[in-house]
């Protein structure tokens, strides 16, 4: 886990992706469905308003999710990797 020191510093530019992130998801969540009878447009033969409620959310979230394992990859690539075998101290 690491000290509470360490846990407390944070790099900005993972925040950034969090709260970026956050918005696309209070925006899918939220905005999407309380504004879903004004959307009344075809996207690929379905009214936007059903599509996004049916499925287009739940492929957004998915999106949402590699996103952020891709990004974080690319942010913290020794966090990536698996742990080295540590003789135990004797």
């Amino acid at each position: 886990m690491g000290t509470p020191q360490a846990q407390e510093q944070h790099d900005p530019r993972v925040l950034a992706l969090k709260a970026g992130l956050l918005a696309a998801w209070a925006t899918v969540s939220f905005v999407m469905c309380f504004f879903a009878r004004d959307l009344q447009f075809v996207w690929w033969g379905w009214h936007f308003s059903y599509w996004m409620g049916a499925q287009g959310a739940v492929l957004v979230f998915i999106g949402i999710a590699a996103v952020y394992a891709t990004v974080m990859k690319r942010l913290a690539p020794e966090d990536s990797l698996p742990p080295t075998a540590v003789a135990p101290d004797v």
